[in-house]
């Protein structure tokens, strides 16, 4: 049954969003110890083990002959470049913002899809979704407060890393139809950790591991981030993105609910109404892409 399917995609992708919250949690727990270069290079190295899984048990994979070289691998591995800077940029911005500020700020990246999807892929935005893309971005103008007295820098770190991810997700619609979405994850993910390593070199090397708590956290933290990129791409497999997007906000809500618990912070002045506008913002865009395919 289809309602099934969605219920279960739906399911999956709450599972993915919570993965990934727990992750940013464990980053921002070790932050302290090693440099955000380090954690991104360990999150990846762990991370390859479910990308491999799931490659592996792709059928579309299998059926194909178990290819390896893409005709278009150059933007593939410029897709991993991309994804080395989000990863970084976030990733260090955990270190220096509360938890659910540094997360709600990467959801700007709708914003940033709608706008690079233009020149990207000639998509037509009609005025309803730049109406939505312009209440978003007073949302994150809200939140980082440029030129305002609580103004950091560090906050510019999310805002940047969601433009990347956000890159990531449209150069991904101009690959081939035909390769399978698990290979085309497992390039970033291979690129991205080569790109961290290099990262890691040149800002003072890999710090040794001091503690065996430290050890069980950072293979915890690559096994969340892989494990919930293969749970989204199950997600989207079995519904329509359209159907998916508007739970994919349920992370900001987490988002701050973890940040109370395992940190003690409860930004309210920071995040709202900033907040509020980002989500709807991002239901608006949502809402107008259905209406869009319905027509």
């Amino acid at each position: 049954m289809k309602t099934d399917r969605t219920l279960t995609a739906v399911l999956f992708l709450l599972c993915a969003l919570t993965l990934f919250d727990g992750m940013g949690l464990i980053i921002k727990h070790l932050s302290s110890r090693y440099s955000a270069a380090e954690l991104s290079t360990w999150r990846n190295t762990f991370g390859l083990i479910p990308s491999l899984v799931v490659l592996y048990a792709s059928r579309d994979w299998h059926a194909k002959g178990r290819i390896w070289k893409l005709r278009q691998w150059r933007m593939a591995l410029s897709r991993g470049l991309i994804l080395t800077v989000a990863q970084f940029s976030f990733y260090l911005s955990l270190g220096f913002l509360t938890f659910a500020t540094a997360s709600t700020i990467t959801y700007a990246n709708s914003l940033f899809a709608v706008a690079l999807a233009v020149p990207l892929l000639d998509e037509k935005v009609g005025w309803m979704r730049w109406s939505a893309v312009l209440v978003g971005f007073v949302g994150v103008v809200w939140i980082v407060r440029p030129g305002g007295d609580t103004f950091t820098p560090a906050a510019l770190l999310p805002l940047g890393a969601a433009a990347c991810y956000a890159l990531v997700g449209v150069t991904a619609r101009m690959l081939d139809d035909d390769v399978p979405t698990p290979l085309i994850n497992l390039y970033s993910s291979v690129v991205a950790l080569g790109g961290a390593v290099v990262l890691t070199l040149l800002t003072g090397g890999f710090t040794p591991i001091q503690y065996t708590s430290d050890m069980l956290l950072i293979i915890a933290m690559g096994g969340f981030g892989g494990t919930a990129v293969l749970l989204l791409i199950m997600a989207y497999r079995r519904a329509e993105q359209s159907n998916l997007a508007p739970f994919n906000y349920f992370g900001i809500p987490l988002a701050f609910v973890l940040g109370w618990v395992f940190f003690d912070e409860a930004p309210w002045g920071e995040l709202f109404p900033g907040a509020l506008l980002i989500l709807v913002s991002g239901l608006l865009i949502v809402w107008r892409e259905r209406q869009l395919r319905r027509n």
